[in-house]
């Protein structure tokens, strides 16, 4: 049997709605033989979901999104097949989870300003152990009716140039390559089309990418329509990068974003996996 591949997806170790035990239970259910845990600037996650796809049976792929920095541009780099104990990737972990910190106590005093209270202590119970985003703070929009669903809060209080957007100076693309290289990893760049950036920009970040040691960028996401992914392909092909294929699934909610449910990859893009290892670790050496 082929494998069926799921490398990006998030638990509530982020923004995710299921536990990561519950993410890989669904993912398993929706036919995926090969799933890659990618929660923002954490790998906390990733010990109870290797329990988890050792007993049902799934290769699990320790893996995580990072956000990075180019050109004042943030993009999301995912590492996969990473050794999540690396010292140099744990240890740029904490500065991007202080980053975040210092972010959701600005965006809850920008919502204040707006009249718009109690954001910062509902956003730290929302995410418990779990690294705060800017999805939390559109759940509390809505949950408070100040806007109707999530993209509302994104279009009207969260996205860049409005009222809570905070800008943050994450890592380099360099630094964030850097530690996913230095853990073992795969580094892969997330949804390329989803920053709505010109083809002549991207292909220039697409250059510093490789150069910083980038190998792959996400071909087929859980929304990319034929076309997408035909520019997707002819990006990674300007790079000769390998191509990766993953949902971004965060919750069962969202029906148009599923575990697995994801267009064929083409036949002319070498995929990312080519680079996986044979061996898995077991659960035990996943922390």
């Amino acid at each position: 049997m082929q494998d069926k591949y799921d490398l990006h997806c998030h638990s509530t170790a982020s923004d995710g709605a299921l536990a990561p035990a519950e993410v890989v239970r669904r993912a398993h259910q929706q036919g995926v033989t090969a799933l890659a845990l990618t929660d923002h600037d954490t790998t906390a996650g990733l010990q109870e979901a290797a329990q988890a796809a050792e007993d049902c049976g799934i290769r699990l792929i320790p893996g995580i999104e990072l956000s990075a920095i180019y050109a004042n541009q943030c993009l999301h780099i995912i590492g996969l097949n990473i050794d999540a104990e690396q010292p140099i990737l744990t240890e740029g972990l904490i500065k991007q989870q202080a980053l975040r910190q210092q972010r959701a106590l600005k965006m809850a005093e920008k919502l204040q300003k707006k009249g718009i209270a109690g954001a910062y202590e509902a956003v730290v119970q929302a995410a418990g152990n779990g690294e705060i985003t800017r999805s939390h703070f559109a759940d509390f929009l809505v949950a408070h009716g100040h806007v109707d669903n999530q993209q509302d809060a994104f279009d009207r209080y969260l996205s860049k140039g409005k009222p809570a957007f905070v800008a943050t100076q994450w890592a380099s693309l360099e630094d964030v390559v850097g530690w996913i290289r230095s853990a073992g990893g795969i580094a892969v760049l997330a949804h390329p089309l989803r920053y709505k950036l010109s083809f002549k920009w991207m292909n220039k970040a697409l250059a510093a990418f490789k150069l910083a040691g980038g190998q792959g960028v996400e071909v087929v996401t859980g929304r990319a329509s034929l076309d997408d992914i035909r520019l997707s392909v002819q990006l990674l092909r300007n790079h000769q990068l390998l191509a990766s294929v993953g949902s971004d699934f965060h919750t069962p909610e969202n029906q148009w974003v599923e575990l697995g449910r994801l267009a064929p990859l083409p036949a002319e893009a070498e995929p990312v996996w080519s680079l996986f290892s044979p061996r898995q670790p077991p659960a035990a050496e996943i922390h």
